[in-house]
């Protein structure tokens, strides 16, 4: 086997919002991709608007620097549990790991899952303890938790003698001794060349590119993008492309791209270590094989976890259909969802008995949210059932997923938490307190227990709480769990919502709609007090006469309505309910449209 000296390829991997993409701005900088006074926005890797807004990375995303006549090619990874098959499919990208803690919060769930993951495939790491200069930072006490779970995790010796350094992402340093305070990141890429082993291949083998990504490009179309294995690739020349059942096709690759800093150049070859991107390959799934004409042979299919929760995507039927978006049909829908299906593997779409309906199945909650409002974004309009989990029977028996939970929250807070854990069958593992204030809580809970709990939290801890969840494999049926507690306040008839209608109806329960708004008989207007469905009229008027009343100059005080984002409303919904999704609006509204046919 021969070695590539000239490239270094490694993967940044992290629990959200331990720094992972501030830092490569900062490796970025320092690399001196951009001049002194360019205009570069934060969080630089996070490119998709909804990253931006909700601060975390959903897709993986590579970049490329040069140091020292290196060129180091750097995965940035998504950190939540939801998009661990992007996680999955860069470290057949990459020959080492960047591992980032955080200095106060210590290993969370999601870095356990992306370090047994590295660990499995045999890749060296390199620990990085970020965010020293907090106010909490424990550096040495989460050292040592790190070690512990290298150990737990069945670490070699060889991985477990791995470089630490301590950093500062925001202000770019990084040190290898506490004691002394970090200039620059140069310590940092000094350890990436020293500890990360330089790309091995074959000299005698063939082309052998595995697809880890798909991309779109409006002028050349369809990319694929991976590493090269074996061999050596080169614009205008045929390839064989090997499928998961071995069927062999053959196309032609147009156009060639590598990566230098943030930008795709087209190059006229490439050879084995390399990750680039390949126009030309359409018919080609991500994990399969690009191979060399002459004698393709297949490298290992990438496998992924299995998804753990489903919901019934189906297009609008509701009366206030096709007034908002531009995508309102059901070939329209089924074409969105099996593209999303070629391009993200930790998603899986099915057909159903109807034709217009289909059980989309992914890792958690979130990502399913995160298609449903890029899908929003593009114009379509669709209606989402309630989030249920998948079960498995084996040798008669039921399983059903379980998470592994850790909550941290104020000391003040650990009796809300634990009372409302309780009934959602979740089992206490360990507690504990690091004198801080802050008590860290571990459970193991069914996948379903936390359906619809992550609102309540947040309001019982004040927004103070941190919760974080991984799934821990499968269980037998834990028995009932109890869903909503309240009933909904159920429009019965078609019309424009009024103030005066809803000033009457606050005492029964909290609105989710504001004066005004146009509703349809069915559609869920707020949330009953009490545990059962009401019918309402949120259209009523007041009557108008030329007698003067008592009444006529009293003014009406309304309570502002709930106001719930999209995650919120799938907590929120029953069986018997769905989410009307536009791109302008979320709408809750039953199953049945007619008043008498509901009950």
């Amino acid at each position: 086997m021969h070695e590539r000296q000239s490239i270094r390829n490694i993967a940044i991997i992290a629990h959200v919002d331990h720094g992972k993409t501030t830092l490569v701005d900062a490796m970025l900088w320092q690399s001196g991709l951009f001049r002194q006074n360019e205009s570069v926005p934060e969080r630089i890797m996070d490119s998709i608007d909804l990253e931006r807004e909700k601060g975390i990375t959903i897709m993986a995303k590579n970049t490329a620097i040069n140091y020292k006549s290196v060129h180091i090619n750097i995965v940035d990874t998504p950190g939540h549990a939801d998009f661990g098959s992007e996680v999955e499919r860069t470290l057949t990208l990459v020959d080492g790991v960047l591992l980032l803690v955080d200095a106060a919060e210590g290993p969370l769930p999601q870095t356990r899952f992306v370090l047994k993951k590295a660990l499995e495939a045999g890749l060296p790491p390199i620990v990085v303890i970020n965010k020293i200069d907090r106010s909490d930072a424990r550096p040495t006490e989460v050292l040592d938790e790190i070690y512990d779970l290298f150990i737990d995790l069945d670490a070699s010796e060889d991985q477990l003698d791995f470089p630490v350094l301590y950093t500062n992402a925001r202000l770019g340093t990084a040190t290898l001794d506490l004691k002394q305070s970090g200039a620059s990141l140069e310590p940092l890429f000094e350890t990436i060349l020293t500890t990360v082993p330089a790309p091995r291949f074959d000299p005698g083998g063939g082309l052998q590119f595995r697809v880890a990504m798909l991309d779109w490009d409006d002028y050349v179309g369809r990319l694929i993008i991976g590493r090269i294995v074996n061999g050596r690739v080169r614009q205008a020349e045929r390839v064989a492309v090997v499928h998961r059942d071995g069927a062999v096709e053959y196309a032609k690759v147009t156009v060639l791209y590598g990566y230098e800093g943030l930008k795709r150049i087209e190059i006229p070859e490439a050879s084995a270590g390399d990750l680039v991107a390949i126009a030309g390959v359409d018919a080609i799934e991500i994990g399969e094989t690009v191979a060399d004409a002459e004698n393709p042979v297949a490298l290992p299919l990438i496998r992924i976890d299995e998804p753990t929760v489903s919901m019934l995507f189906s297009a609008n039927v509701s009366p206030f259909a096709g007034r908002e978006g531009r995508f309102v049909t059901s070939p329209q829908l089924r074409e969105r969802l099996m593209k999303e299906k070629r391009i993200n593997v930790g998603i899986r779409v099915e057909e159903t008995d109807s034709p217009d309906t289909f059980r989309v199945s992914g890792r958690g909650e979130l990502q399913l949210a995160i298609l449903i409002e890029m899908m929003r974004r593009e114009g379509f309009e669709l209606e989402v059932g309630k989030p249920t989990i998948i079960t498995h029977q084996e040798a008669g028996r039921t399983l059903e997923p379980m998470e592994y939970l850790v909550i941290d929250v104020p000391e003040e807070h650990i009796g809300a938490v634990t009372q409302k854990i309780g009934p959602r069958r979740g089992a206490m593992a360990k507690m504990v307190n690091h004198g801080t204030g802050r008590v860290r809580l571990e459970y193991r809970i069914p996948s379903r227990g936390l359906i619809g709990y992550r609102t309540e939290f947040l309001t019982d801890t004040r927004g103070t709480g941190l919760l974080n969840h991984l799934f821990d494999g499968w269980d037998e049926w834990q028995g009932d769990i109890a869903h909503r507690q309240n009933g909904a306040l159920v429009a019965d008839r078609t019309g424009r919502a009024t103030g005066y209608a809803i000033d009457h109806l606050q005492a029964r329960g909290t609105m989710f709609i504001s004066p005004g708004a146009d509703v349809y008989e069915s559609q869920i207007v707020g949330e009953n007090s009490r545990d059962n469905d009401l019918d309402v009229n949120i259209t009523k008027e007041k009557k108008l006469t030329n007698m003067r009343a008592s009444t006529s100059d009293e003014g009406i005080k309304l309570t502002p309505p709930r106001s719930m984002n999209l995650e919120q409303c799938l907590e929120w919904i029953r069986e018997d309910e769905l989410l009307e999704v536009t791109p302008k609006s979320l709408r809750l509204r039953k199953r049945a449209l007619g008043g008498r046919r509901r009950f």
